[in-house]
């Protein structure tokens, strides 16, 4: 599944623009081809921006900084790390997606 979503991301990645925009990037793709795009995108966000909007909080281990908002209000910033141990939402959003994985 998720064949337009990894063409859109190749495009964009053999572009090699200095900003990248990722709008829920992933949420079609089964959980393995996600790893083997999370390993990618890792390697190709060193030095750039890049912006992720995004549900899944494994996506956001790639970020240096994370926004976390609901119903348009931010409701905290930080490294995931940081937001594991303080933002109660996250870390709903985190136990989801750990849920997710192992199904």
């Amino acid at each position: 599944g998720g064949q337009r979503q990894r063409l859109a991301l190749a495009r964009a990645i053999l572009r090699d623009p200095s900003i990248l925009i990722l709008d829920e990037a992933t949420s079609q793709i089964d959980v393995e081809s996600e790893r083997l795009i999370h390993e990618v995108l890792d390697e190709f966000v060193q030095g750039r921006t890049a912006l992720m909007i995004t549900h899944r909080p494994s996506t956001l281990a790639l970020a240096d900084r994370i926004v976390v908002m609901d119903h348009g209000r931010v409701v905290d910033v930080g490294s995931y790390s940081e937001l594991a141990q303080r933002c109660q939402l996250f870390r709903r959003l985190a136990h989801l997606d750990q849920r997710r994985e192992s199904a």
